[in-house]
């Protein structure tokens, strides 16, 4: 089919900054989508406009009416970055449709500061918790968000102080690509600018303080870094487990038995763009995990409060699965192996002699690899220093062959 939906980025310099192709399919199109400003920055037109209702899904139905016709839908910048582009697309099929972007404002701040583009994290905060930020603190990382409001620099700014930043840099752009363009340049802990406008993007260089905390890297926060009831697995076999259970882009993780949440937020951590899906009985401990999302940076965590294995009846299938408690619970392993996709891993811990015969006998039955995982910590003993152990932990691990 002859593409009818043609999706167009506009910058703050509207129709000036448009190719002459662009600039003809608005002038010829019989229908005009955009947001309020974006169908200012046009100005007059021929065509019939609609402007987007929220939330978008409302629109929707009124603008498939208009298939086969020639509609021109308007968009800030690039339409696949955040953009209405990747909605549009679950409505309407590629072949119906013909994307023609602007600079992003991403492209645009990274121009002005001139980042490498490959050396930037991209972030939004655009309809998002503002927590999510916390995730990508590290020293000297360079990241550009696009802000919620204009309230979202003054609340990124506390929260780089808060996490040991407070030096770093902090550059807000306004209106970039038109006339009104402004930039305010400042630190995390001397940002007292006032709430500027709503459309805005804020560039950080990270600068870590003595006791900055770092959040993203390698497997195996501290384990003060999480709130915790006693309830958690243990920083160096945490490590070892994300290894096994091996995140990647899309994955669903279950986190059986959630207790405090570190596995599943560490995934969450190692790959921003898999899902993960704490599973936990325990009103305090759902309390807990909740806390420790939204202060570690991973506030989409999802929570599932109820004991398994009755809760995983309606959850999605997933990739990975970690059971960390619970495998007294009949037939637990061979629900969740079940349910899990074919090449996708279970990793289960143990500590207890019962639940360690639980993973042989699955082993027997499944497959896969057992291994005891024995740390030891050096503790001051008086003047000294000695070893203290802590609790060996059996790990049962398997991959579930394709079919």
């Amino acid at each position: 089919m002859t593409p009818w939906l043609h999706i167009i980025g506009l910058g703050e310099d509207g129709l000036d900054g448009l190719s002459t192709v662009s600039r003809a399919l608005i002038g010829s199109a019989e229908l005009i989508v955009g947001g309020a400003r974006h169908l200012a920055l046009i100005g007059e037109s021929k065509a019939e406009k609609m402007a987007w209702r929220q939330p978008l899904a409302d629109t929707m139905p009124d603008l498939l009416r208009w298939r086969g016709r020639h509609v021109v839908v308007l968009a800030t910048g690039d339409p696949l970055c955040y953009g209405i582009g990747n909605q549009l697309l679950r409505h309407v099929p590629l072949a119906e449709l013909r994307i023609i972007p602007a600079p992003s404002a991403y492209a645009l701040a990274g121009a002005r500061l001139g980042w490498d583009a490959a050396e930037i994290d991209r972030v939004t905060v655009h309809g998002r918790p503002l927590e999510t930020l916390r995730r990508y603190f590290a020293p000297n990382a360079k990241l550009l968000v696009l802000a919620h409001d204009g309230s979202t620099p003054a609340e990124a700014a506390r929260l780089l102080v808060e996490a040991g930043y407070g030096e770093s840099a902090v550059t807000v752009f306004d209106h970039m690509g038109g006339d009104k363009e402004r930039r305010v340049d400042g630190t995390a802990a001397d940002w007292h600018e006032p709430r500027g406008t709503d459309f805005n993007t804020i560039a950080i260089h990270c600068i870590a303080g003595p006791r900055a905390k770092r959040f993203r890297g390698a497997a195996g926060l501290p384990d003060h870094a999480f709130e915790s009831d006693g309830t958690i697995t243990k920083r160096e076999v945490r490590a070892v487990t994300l290894a096994m259970l091996g995140p990647h882009p899309g994955a669903v993780l279950w986190d059986v038995g959630a207790g405090a949440g570190s596995i599943a937020i560490e995934w969450l951590l190692l790959e921003p763009r898999a899902e993960a899906i704490a599973i936990e009985r325990e009103p305090a401990r759902i309390a807990l995990i909740a806390r420790n999302a939204e202060a570690l940076g991973t506030p989409e965590l999802e929570i599932e409060p109820g004991e398994a294995p009755a809760v995983l009846e309606g959850l999605p299938d997933p990739d990975a699965v970690f059971i960390g408690g619970g495998l007294s619970a009949p037939e637990l392993i061979e629900t969740c192996y079940e349910r899990l996709k074919p090449g996708g891993r279970l990793v289960a811990n143990a500590v207890t002699l019962e639940a360690e015969a639980t993973l042989i006998r699955a082993r027997e039955r499944l497959g896969g690899t057992l291994a005891r995982l024995a740390i030891s910590r050096a503790e001051a003993l008086g003047p000294f220093s000695a070893w203290r152990s802590l609790m060996p932990v059996t790990q049962y691990a398997v991959t579930k062959e394709w079919p």
